[in-house]
């Protein structure tokens, strides 16, 4: 049966499910981590930074490399890291249990460099297939992200209520079928060919736009924004809340993927009837909001209610910002993605990275001061990303129509 660009959409769709397997997984497992394995809160905040350091460095060797050898071998050798990774990541920490951090930060970063490559391929890949909408199709492919992070919690979760802690090495197993499955089908989809050199808008051009800096800007806040808040809501849910592991993941976590999905998948629909950077500007500010509602807030419901709507609010930045590029350079190529991405990824190592930083501080200030009470430190402090995502949209609405 041949096969054709819908069959890659859908592989597409598939490898962001993997990528958010990648992302949300060991969040789950934080606090097992912790009390099972022996790792400290900085070890965990340093185990997010080099996921995310480790896919900005594959996104700042991809920006050249992915226009000359294809989109296909790229996302074949993505899915073989993100198996691989995923697998060591439950074996390697089982034995060699007494030594389990140096094994955590190598399985990690071989499933990073998988995502890394995805990321910097699947939405050229989208992008370059013919439509007539495709902010809407990109905002769509980027929904099921939010679909991969619901299953991811959800799933996961139910898995350790229901067999205990005991087995958690058997969740990354497990889950390393998804992109072993996705492998295969990437083999047999049809890929439209990459942009040649003398077609693409250069690097430089892309550097020397006021606009393109300004979305840089957004990429890094907007990473920052959506990671530190998902990364740590589970953590902070049962550490600082004082809910159940189970309570605290479904409603906060898994929540947050929900809304983001929807929110996602809502601009997929009805994104040509919307103006997109007002839209963005409306969910910036809700943004800032929900953090200052999660650090601020004494209630641990109305706490994990900011968590969970901070989902939606974070849910346009990366597939809006873009999205708003693509129609400013239509032939910016993998290399314009990949410059957005390495900014993204730096965002998503920043955010929970400073969330631990200042929570680490805290407590080294005040031994007393829980894990729960220093997150809420750190996620007021955080509430400056969102905030300046909506200060950069305002500032590109501003520009001539010939720079933006």
């Amino acid at each position: 049966m041949q096969r054709t660009f819908q069959s890659t959409k859908i592989a597409c769709y598939i490898g962001y499910f993997v990528q958010a397997i990648i992302n949300n997984l060991s969040p789950i497992l934080f606090i097992i981590y912790s009390e099972e394995l022996g790792v400290s809160l900085s070890a965990i905040g340093a185990l997010i930074l080099i996921n995310f350091l480790s896919q900005a460095v594959v996104d700042v060797l991809s920006v050249k490399i992915v226009d000359r050898i294809g989109y296909k071998k790229i996302i074949l050798a993505s899915h073989v890291c993100a198996t691989i990774g995923l697998l060591m990541l439950g074996i390697l920490p089982l034995l060699f249990p007494e030594h389990s951090f140096p094994f955590l930060a190598i399985a990690t970063t071989i499933s990073a460099v998988g995502s890394g490559m995805i990321e910097v391929t699947i939405s050229p890949i989208v992008d370059s297939i013919p439509s007539d909408r495709k902010a809407a199709d990109m905002s769509l492919l980027h929904s099921f992200y939010c679909w991969g992070q619901m299953a991811v919690v959800a799933l996961s979760t139910i898995f350790i209520r229901f067999f205990g802690n005991r087995f958690w090495f058997l969740l990354p197993v497990l889950w390393a079928l998804v992109p072993l499955f996705n492998l295969f089908n990437f083999m047999s989809v049809p890929f439209m060919p990459t942009l040649k050199e003398e077609e693409k808008t250069p690097v430089k051009e892309l550097l020397s736009s006021t606009a393109f800096r300004i979305a840089m800007v957004l990429m890094l806040c907007g990473g920052a924004s959506e990671i530190a808040m998902s990364q740590w809501s589970s953590y902070f849910a049962e550490t600082g809340l004082g809910v159940s592991k189970v309570t605290g993941d479904l409603l906060g976590p898994c929540m947050f993927a929900i809304l983001m999905g929807c929110g996602r998948l809502f601009f997929g629909i009805y994104g040509h009837k919307i103006d997109l950077k007002k839209m963005m500007i409306c969910l910036a500010v809700l943004c800032t909001v929900c953090y200052g509602i999660t650090g601020l807030s004494k209630h641990p419901l109305v706490a994990l209610f900011g968590c969970a709507l901070s989902g939606l609010s974070v849910s346009l930045f990366w597939p809006g910002t873009f999205s708003i590029v693509s129609g400013l350079y239509p032939k910016g190529g993998a290399s314009m993605f990949g410059l957005l991405a390495i900014l993204g990824d730096i965002g998503c190592s920043a955010g929970p990275f400073l969330v631990s930083l200042i929570s680490s501080a805290a407590q080294h200030q005040n031994a007393m001061l829980s894990d729960g009470s220093a997150l809420k430190l750190g996620f007021s402090v955080a509430m400056i990303f969102p905030a300046t995502v909506a200060v950069s949209l305002l500032i590109l609405m501003t520009l001539p129509k010939k720079e933006a």
